[in-house]
């Protein structure tokens, strides 16, 4: 069986030694996954990014570009590497794989439930209730032109991910896959100024209210629904 191309998009500002800590991780849990990095063109550390970039191996590719929310990030990433890649994933700067071929376990999971849908490990924080970090079969991004609604800006798209492998009953959990979330709501990073910004009362009350519109929303041409989005991605399932 030919391995599956993967391609995980990972945003970060203002956190290159985050990104060292990934990249360490990469090696030592023998990921063959390719690793985006996204960067903001502004960001005062751009410079140490590309250093690490250029200092590792292959797998590693740092882009950047003018400052955005991180679901525009990676629909842009995505969207220009859909054709690519078999799968495409998710994960913050601040998660950790601690897993051995965690990267290739969930690809395994894609393939197992006939190529397309979504496969999450546990991120020692949301565990089963959220896909923290993600992994979805690269057709799913094809179909919708994004990897996700473009109504939201950081928050909830982790809902939306999950809402659509129950929606299409491809979903795939594994326990014993982890992705380690080193967030300050389990102590395991200091509350910084992105952290503050990202989870502000008004960033988390404009998610809230864009995830909810497109969860219950109708089927409407004009804007992404769950329902509308569902029904594009169950022809997938009709053409395997």
């Amino acid at each position: 069986m030919t391995t599956p191309k993967a391609l995980y998009i990972v945003p970060s500002r203002g956190r290159p030694e985050n990104i060292a800590r990934l990249m360490g991780a990469w090696r030592d849990t023998k990921a063959t996954a390719q690793l985006m990095v996204c960067v903001d063109a502004d960001d005062p550390e751009l410079d140490t990014y590309k250093a690490l970039g250029v200092s590792h191996d292959p797998k590693i590719i740092v882009s950047w570009g003018a400052r955005q929310k991180i679901c525009q990030i990676i629909n842009s990433a995505a969207n220009a590497h859909a054709h690519q890649y078999d799968h495409i994933g998710f994960m913050g700067d601040d998660h950790l794989p601690r897993t051995e071929r965690w990267d290739a376990e969930l690809s395994e999971e894609i393939i197992r439930m006939g190529g397309t849908g979504v496969a999450y490990g546990n991120d020692l924080l949301m565990s089963e209730k959220m896909p923290t970090a993600v992994l979805l079969s690269a057709d799913i991004i094809r179909s919708l032109g994004y990897m996700a609604p473009p109504t939201l800006e950081h928050l909830c798209l982790d809902l939306v991910w999950k809402d659509w492998g129950e929606g299409l009953e491809r979903i795939s959990y594994r326990d014993d896959v982890v992705i380690e979330h080193m967030h300050p709501a389990n102590g395991k990073s200091d509350l910084d100024d992105l952290y503050r910004e990202n989870n502000s009362p008004e960033q988390t009350t404009r998610d809230a209210d864009a995830y909810y519109a497109y969860r219950d929303g109708p089927v409407d041409d004009r804007k992404p629904s769950l329902e509308g989005d569902l029904d594009e991605l169950r022809k997938l399932l009709g053409a395997e």
